[in-house]
């Protein structure tokens, strides 16, 4: 369901009680659409999302961990100058609009305190961030739209902020009578009645149309033409809404499947779906949105970027694939290299038998057993001499080719093996800086080309960094580089390293200072170990675990690839909830 102005109405509603007040500490862009205003204030400290996103804009505190650039972006640097040590004044909405409107009081260089305002436009491809001066001029905003890319209106700074047009010929909700609607109702029409209320009500989004469409006829599809109730049963639930709308008693309510997943939200118990998907009340609006956009729709727009990047390394994997087994079949065949040294010594002992021109000889075979004949071929343009010599040469090939086979399918499935682990972990990849990692991994590996653009800003992103419930610290890394580094290079010998047994995942060290960590340290470790593999969706994930001393790299290996003994294993279960609580970066 898309954010719309009924539900930003109970979204604002709720921000205005927390965070007015409250002075922004901090600004951030850890994505290309997506703003984060630390806050500060008496009752606490929280973080103000705000995103522009086309499909996931929206507004609302979280307490989900965002990696930032190396870099801010030129936005992000624009709004720490003129928004750092302000204060939120008010919070409001534009009745039936998609857009809040933050005024600030905000100091300037001088120390001059001045008013601001911050509009945040959720306007489906239109979506934008702009600040504004005292005088409504816009300072600068995310998305700038000049002339080409809107006929209507004009976002640019410098220029007197206008807000966005309003949806010709729908109605406000909110305003409408019960005269007006019986005088508006279509008896008769041939369309169904979700369609109706879309087409002639703003503020209403398909899923709000289709369930008052549900409680008033028993389904999401019915025809206006069917009702013979001139709407009163449409009538009666529409209003009930909107009465639940104006005395601010909206709830906020997930809509889960069978397997947890969030698949949409509402302000209003939705129960069309029946058994199909559950709904569930969240804590508030922020938690809601928070679940279903920054934990879940961010690691699908990490997948959708990551798109190409998969596609290359999956066909890297699939040539290595053919390419292995070409080699194995080649192998194979190395098996029977005998036969070919065989054969040579039988002409040699027949030669006085043959002359140029046979095609095969036929001669009694003393390399068998009972003595049978055999036939060998012969190529008819040689002499028995040059025959004799060529089964030697392909004997001695194929004797020599078993031993490079052999070394060339081991390094090959080793090969193999890293290319797997590389998908697993553009798979598990939650921001686009994990991604990065992974390209500059990719480049210095060989894989990929990394432009000189993309050389000059490498990403410095440090391992997972997690504190135990006792106290001790925890790393984990983000990808192969990051595994070596935190294993090989950072990591004392009396640490302990885990990992998922026999199963793709993240490199975990604890830094235990030469005493063994507590069990739960020891249990919490593992669980993040199990988190950040392949069986991240499982349960009873066998992991590893042994001193770093005990492990060690192949001469040659590639990144993340390495060996381990003595080593015990202790059965983990991946715990989401567990790793947020203690991961600090």
């Amino acid at each position: 369901m898309p954010l719309d102005a009924i539900f930003l109405a109970a979204v604002r509603d709720e921000l205005a009680e927390q965070v007015i007040e409250m002075k922004i500490d901090r600004v951030s862009q850890p994505e290309k659409d997506i703003v984060i205003l630390s806050l500060r204030g008496s009752g606490g400290n929280c973080k103000l999302l705000i995103s522009s996103g086309t499909g996931d804009g929206r507004v609302h505190l979280t307490d989900h961990q965002f990696d930032n650039p190396k870099t801010p972006p030129m936005f992000c640097m624009l709004l720490r100058k003129h928004l750092l040590g302000a204060r939120i004044i008010s919070i409001v909405q534009p009745e039936g609009e998609r857009v809040i409107v933050i005024t600030l009081n905000a100091p300037d260089a001088l120390g001059f305190f001045s008013e601001k305002h911050l509009v945040i436009e959720l306007i489906g491809r239109m979506s934008n961030i702009i600040l504004l001066d005292e005088n409504n001029i816009i300072i600068d905003c995310l998305r700038r739209i000049g002339g080409e890319l809107s006929e209507r209106r004009i976002v640019l700074p410098g220029l007197l902020y206008r807000e966005p047009p309003l949806q010709e010929g729908k109605r406000n909700p909110m305003r409408i009578t019960e005269e007006e609607w019986d005088a508006a109702f279509p008896t008769g029409n041939e369309i169904p009645v979700d369609k109706w209320l879309i087409s002639t009500f703003s503020a209403l989004s398909p899923l709000i149309c289709r369930e008052l469409s549900w409680q008033a006829y028993g389904a999401t599809d019915y025809m206006i033409r069917k009702i013979n109730d001139n709407g009163a049963a449409l009538k009666t639930a529409f209003f009930h809404l909107i009465e639940q709308v104006k005395s601010k008693s909206s709830m906020p309510w997930l809509l889960i499947d069978d397997e947890k997943t969030p698949k949409d939200f509402s302000y209003t118990k939705i129960n069309q779906y029946e058994n199909i998907l559950v709904p569930v009340q969240m804590e508030c609006f922020s938690a809601l949105l928070d679940t279903y956009f920054t934990k879940k729709a961010q690691i699908e727009r990490v997948r959708q970027r990551a798109a190409s990047l998969t596609k290359t390394m999956k066909n890297a994997r699939d040539r290595l694939v053919r390419k292995l087994a070409l080699q194995k079949e080649e192998h194979f065949k190395t098996k029977d290299r005998d036969k070919l040294r065989e054969c040579g010594d039988i002409i040699t002992a027949n030669m006085h038998l043959m002359k140029k021109g046979n095609k095969e000889l036929v001669a009694q075979d003393f390399y068998d057993p009972d003595n049978k004949m055999r036939t060998i071929s012969l190529d008819a343009l040689k002499t028995p001499q040059q025959n004799a010599a060529g089964y030697y040469k392909a004997y001695s090939k194929a004797k020599n080719a078993e031993k490079y086979l052999a070394d060339l399918i081991a390094a090959g499935e080793s090969e193999l093996k890293y290319l797997e682990n590389v998908l697993e972990q553009i798979f598990l990849a939650q921001t686009e800086q994990d991604l990065e990692s992974i390209r500059e991994e990719l480049g210095e590996t060989g894989y990929i080309k990394i432009t000189k653009n993309r050389k000059d800003r490498k990403t410095e992103t440090s391992p997972m960094r997690f504190i135990s419930s006792s106290g001790m610290v925890i790393h984990a890394g983000r990808n192969n580089i990051q595994n070596d580094q935190i294993t090989m290079k950072n990591a004392s010998k009396s640490d302990i390293w885990l990992h998922t047994q026999r199963i793709h995942g993240a490199h975990v060290v604890i830094s235990s200072e030469g005493d063994m960590p507590d069990e739960e340290t020891l249990v919490e470790a593992a669980s993040i170990a199990a988190h950040f593999s392949s069986a991240r969706n499982g349960s009873k994930v066998p992991v590893d675990y042994t001193y770093v001393k005990h492990v060690k790299k192949p001469t040659g290996a590639r990144p993340g690839m390495v060996v381990y003994t003595d080593y015990k294993t202790i059965i983990a279960n991946p715990d989401e909830d567990l790793v947020n609580r203690l991961r600090q970066s």
